[in-house]
């Protein structure tokens, strides 16, 4: 009966170990996307407000 009950604790850790390494893995994958979308908000905002004090 403990055995059974550790295989699952076992089996429920694997798979969130796993779960949390593929969206680590996503999210390092996105990282460029992220930061070049960010560079480019900030930079709309930049213009925005050069033009805005014309």
């Amino acid at each position: 009966m403990l055995r059974i009950l550790y295989d699952r604790r076992a089996q429920n850790f694997l798979e969130y170990t796993m779960l949390v390494i593929v969206i680590v893995t996503a999210l390092l994958a996105m990282r460029q996307y992220i930061q070049r979308s960010i560079n480019a908000r900030l930079k709309q905002i930049q213009v925005e407000l050069n033009e805005s004090k014309r």
